[in-house]
This record gives structure tokens, C-alpha cells and sequence, in this order.
């Protein structure tokens, strides 16, 4: 019998293990299922020396969209609302942020694309929310992200109605961001290209 107990305490404890372990591992395999599928909103992120895709003649217009949390002392907006690109052609937006506290402050950027089912078809080359962003007291910084829409969307039925893209970005301070982890599905990537 207490052989049987034994054997049941340490198959108990392997499964709680396994499982913590399983928690660990679902942060960052759903962060690439996400980027991956597009699901939830999130952009795919072109590799360091990626080819550029052919340019179609086709265009979409990528709208820009900002927003700060409501603990983050800074202001944040697109310096374009819109703009048209051709699909496959790189584009270049920015946005710009100011510290209005008096300390410096080190915030990070979610974001994400709508409508969700042509967020797999938005690429991007470069971004600001690759990497954490400290803004000292009362500065601004240019924020710039690089792009392109992926020519695979003309070959889409299900996106053959999307005209208009927009790109979302919220900051957060350094320390919360750290706790929506898995709750937001456009988290920076890591080791994602650096700006």
C-alpha cells in the first residue's frame, strides 16, 4: 500500500511540474501562433535581410491610431492619419511621444490591425515597439514604423472587401506591461529587429 501511495505522490507531482512548466510555454507559443496566423490582430514581423514582395497595383489605405494608458504620462499620436500605399510597397509612418511628467520614463507599446482577418497581411520591417522607449522629462521623440501589405491578400477571398488597414498602439509603462503579458496579443516580440 505504501508502495501504491509512493507511486501516486510522484506521478501527482510530475503533473504539477508538467503543467507549471506548460504555463510557462503558452506565453510565448501563443505570442508565435498569434504573429504566425495574424489571430487576435497581430501583424506579422518581417525577418532582419527579408526580400521585399513584388509591388501590385492595388492600393490600400493604412489608417494610424494611438492611445496611452491612462498611468503613462506622456502624450502620443500618429503624425499622419492615413495614408495609401500599394500593396507590397514599403511605407513609412511616425509617430511622436512626449514625457510630460518630470522624471524620465521607460514605456513599451502593444498594438495591433484591424479588421482582424487582414492582420496576418500586414508586415512590419522596423518598429519603435520592438524595443522599450525611455523618454527623459519634457522630451519628445519621433517614433517611425516600416511596413508593407503583403501581395498573398489579393490571393485571399475572405479579405477581397478590406480597403482600409488600421494600425492601434497603446503605451504602457515598463512595469505594467510586464503583468498584460498574454493578455494583449501584440506584445513587442523577442528578439524581434531593433529601432
Amino acid at each position: 500500500m505504501a508502495n501504491k501511495n509512493s507511486r501516486l505522490g510522484m506521478t501527482l507531482a510530475v503533473v504539477a511540474v508538467g503543467m507549471v512548466g506548460m504555463a510557462f510555454a503558452s506565453v510565448p507559443a501563443y505570442r508565435l501562433f498569434c504573429q504566425i496566423t495574424g489571430y487576435g490582430g497581430t501583424p506579422a514581423i518581417a525577418g532582419a535581410g527579408s526580400v521585399l514582395p513584388a509591388v501590385l497595383d492595388r492600393t490600400m489605405t493604412v489608417r494610424f491610431d494611438a492611445s496611452v494608458n491612462g498611468s503613462l504620462p506622456w502624450t502620443f499620436a500618429p503624425v499622419q492619419g492615413a495614408m495609401v500605399v500599394q500593396v507590397g510597397e514599403q511605407g513609412l509612418a511616425h509617430y511622436t511621444a512626449t514625457n510630460t511628467s518630470e522624471a524620465p520614463i521607460t514605456g513599451t507599446a502593444t498594438f495591433n490591425v484591424t479588421p482582424l482577418k487582414a492582420a496576418q497581411y500586414f508586415t512590419k520591417i522596423d518598429c519603435f515597439c520592438f524595443t522599450e522607449q525611455t523618454l527623459k522629462p519634457g522630451e519628445t521623440a519621433d517614433m517611425p514604423v516600416t511596413f508593407y501589405v503583403d501581395p498573398a491578400i489579393a490571393d485571399d477571398p475572405n479579405v477581397r472587401d478590406v480597403k482600409t488597414i488600421t494600425l492601434s498602439y497603446t503605451f504602457f509603462r515598463k512595469d505594467q506591461t510586464a503583468s498584460r503579458i498574454g493578455t494583449r496579443t501584440g506584445e513587442a516580440p523577442e528578439g524581434g529587429p531593433h529601432s
